[in-house]
């Protein structure tokens, strides 16, 4: 009786230390490939899945920098929009990071972006009350500007602090 798939439910770490073995040894008609099969599609979605998420937040504060950072640094002095920053520069090294130790992520780009957009759109109305006609229907920023540490929309190129005499 094959006791892999048991092995796989009951133990999981287990199950990986042993397939590291056999793989190591050679001992290819040990492995439980079904399950094997499996963590490997699930290991890419997730890879994919992260870099959506990060590019959701990445836009999602790049939008609301764009549509409501003058407004409310107008409305309240202090209001300077460093949480905003701060996760803009955060999000861009995640991304970052995330392609330089999964270059095959990078044929993903431009998929992840489509997919991310509605959803920062989404982020953007429930962190800014703004009504979701204010975002633009159409993704407004290249590749490259959202990789690009000096680009914020609107001109600001990350330093936006008002001062006033």
């Amino acid at each position: 009786m094959n006791t892999l798939p048991l092995e796989y439910e009951r133990d999981f770490p287990g199950w990986i230390n042993q397939h590291i073995a056999w793989l190591k040894a050679g001992q290819f008609h040990q492995l439980d490939i079904d399950h094997l099969i499996e963590e490997l599609e699930g290991m890419a979605t997730r890879d994919r899945n992260e870099l959506v998420s990060h590019l959701k937040s990445l836009i999602a504060h790049l939008l609301e920098w764009q549509f409501q950072l003058k407004q409310l640094s107008e409305r309240w002095e202090e209001f300077k929009g460093s949480s905003w920053r701060t996760s803009i520069v955060e999000q861009r090294s995640e991304i970052q990071d995330q392609l330089e130790n999964h270059p095959s992520l990078k044929s993903h780009l431009t998929e992840a972006m489509t997919k991310a957009y509605p959803k920062a759109v989404t982020l953007a109305v429930d962190e800014t009350g703004l009504p979701k006609k204010t975002f633009p229907l159409v993704y407004p920023y290249s590749l490259e500007q959202l990789l690009d540490k000096t680009f914020y929309p609107g001109g600001n190129d990350g330093k936006y602090l008002r001062t006033r005499i």
